[in-house]
């Protein structure tokens, strides 16, 4: 009886055995996308020059639309046709909604519990659901008009306290932080801190927020080869580690100042009013985790994508001109522009589009994550791959766009619809940005408020440099430096 059993036991085994080398022969019989030659061990990390986005673009032009990349032990699959993204993230939307983990990352999102790095599931839902109800529906962004209006008036003062005596040169991107930080600031947590008495505790605070955007732009190389690890190359992880603790600090301050008190729109009451009912979900560290995605998204996304829109317009003054008579025409040079004079602001809306389609700040996306295998464009995608969505790519292939790197607003006409997997600034499928309606807002409101108020031109009449840098974000390599003059009725619009 005890050898039937053991050969029983050895049969199963070998049966075992067998079986999965069948199927992992079966895999590597499926053909993975096309491919450039790889370096052992390091894949084709050596291909991976600065901007990404310009990278992938030359690796499509001569492999195609889609490209696999060996990244270390990873492996990762770049897409650059509106087709391939529609496939991505409509039948295969649920396989890609994860994001990449990078365990020295962990330490910038609560170990992974915040919205834009937990992994699909109930937690990330219900993350979602707060963000868009609390902070991105259009009740909530409604209730909070007169606080972008408030910050964009604050920013036009600032403006004119440098350059009431006439020209003088402004450094705009510094003061498009201190506007989106504010606006954000004011929504989440209820408080100002530009133009008070806080303004060196802001400091540290956008200080901080800073690293830590630039360091989930980071990949340790520990990440990429595990065995580095035990070499003691750790160096990434044990910044990250710092900047996660001093960040946990600031919200953690916010938190306590505002858990007795019982009345304000803020988010971060309504999420306290959670916590008291449910203790145990509603952590701490879960209230952290969402204001702080909501600030870093919101804060450094917004003043880059201004200061993008005013490049383009200086270096085209024919739109900017065009702007100003459709803000004469339908505003008038008695009052500030409105977010209900939006609807007859049809030109400035189309900048904003054309703007982010030229220069989307993220070019490639955040990356998404494969949780299962599947097939795109007919090649096989295994489990755990990683998705790099290249929409600058997109964004500028001629064979979607006429003139696509001209700058012209007049493209997203009222009846020309744009399908959004051609047009991906925010993103799409689950996993995309909901902030897109915020974006759209604050840019209109911002933008239409310099025209109407103040002359711009350029230093020394010299075009805009706009060569980029990029790594998940794209901002200028040369901040942008402009000739600002304030219109002459400035002081009755501010009155």
């Amino acid at each position: 009886m005890d050898d039937l059993l053991l050969r029983s036991l050895v049969f199963i085994f070998i049966l075992t055995l067998a079986i999965k080398f069948l199927l992992n022969r079966r895999k590597q019989e499926r053909k993975l996308p096309p491919s450039p030659p790889a370096i052992p061990i390091i894949g084709h990390l050596h291909l991976l020059k600065q901007p990404l986005h310009r990278t992938f673009h030359s690796l499509s032009q001569k492999y195609g639309a889609i490209v696999s990349l060996r990244l270390g032990s990873r492996l990762a699959v770049v897409v650059s046709s509106p087709s391939l993204v529609e496939e991505c993230f409509t039948k295969n939307d649920i396989v890609f909604a994860n994001r990449p983990f990078f365990p020295s990352a962990r330490h910038l999102s609560y170990n992974q519990t915040t919205l834009g790095a937990a992994p699909y599931g109930d937690h990330w839902r219900n993350l979602r659901r707060i963000a868009s109800s609390e902070i991105f529906s259009p009740t909530r962004l409604n209730m909070f008009v007169d606080v972008r209006k408030d910050e964009v008036k604050s920013l036009l003062r600032r403006l004119y306290h440098v350059c009431n005596k006439g020209f003088v040169k402004v450094k705009l991107r510094p003061m498009f932080m201190d506007l989106s930080f504010n606006i954000v600031m004011r929504m989440v947590a209820g408080k100002r801190y530009y133009g008070l008495e806080q303004v060196e505790e802001a400091r540290r605070f956008r200080e901080i927020l800073t690293e830590c955007f630039q360091y989930t732009e980071v990949s340790d190389p520990a990440d990429i080869f595990p065995i580095l690890k035990a070499f003691g190359f750790t160096g990434v992880e044990k910044k990250c580690m710092s900047i996660g603790h001093r960040l946990d600090v600031f919200l953690q301050e916010l938190v306590d100042e505002h858990r007795n008190k019982k009345d304000g729109n803020a988010m971060i009451n309504r999420l306290l009013d959670l916590q008291q009912s449910h203790p145990q979900y509603y952590t701490d560290e879960i209230i952290k985790g969402l204001m702080q995605v909501l600030l870093l998204a919101g804060t450094e996304t917004t003043a880059t994508t201004l200061e993008w829109a005013m490049s383009n317009m200086l270096n085209h003054p024919d739109v900017l001109k065009k702007d100003k008579e459709e803000l004469d025409t339908q505003v008038g040079q008695h009052r500030l522009i409105d977010e209900s004079d939006y609807p007859n602001l049809q030109y400035l809306q189309r900048l904003t589009c054309e703007s982010l389609r030229l220069y989307p700040t993220a070019p490639y996306l955040v990356p998404h994550l494969s949780s299962d295998e599947c097939t795109i464009g007919g090649y096989y995608v295994p489990e755990d791959t990683m998705l790099f969505v290249n929409a600058w790519s997109i964004h500028r292939d001629p064979k979607l766009w006429d003139d696509p790197t001209k700058l012209k607003p007049e493209r997203f006409g009222a009846h020309q619809k744009v399908e959004s997997s051609k047009f991906l600034p925010f993103g799409l499928g689950r996993r995309a940005c909901p902030g897109d309606g915020l974006a759209k807002k604050v840019m209109t409101l911002t933008l239409g408020a310099l025209i109407q108020c103040f002359c711009w031109e350029r230093v020394n009449g010299d075009e805009i440099d706009m060569t980029e840098k990029a790594k998940i974000s794209m901002s200028k390599v040369e901040q942008l430096e402009l000739m600002c003059k304030p219109q002459p009725n400035l002081e009755i619009l501010l009155s």
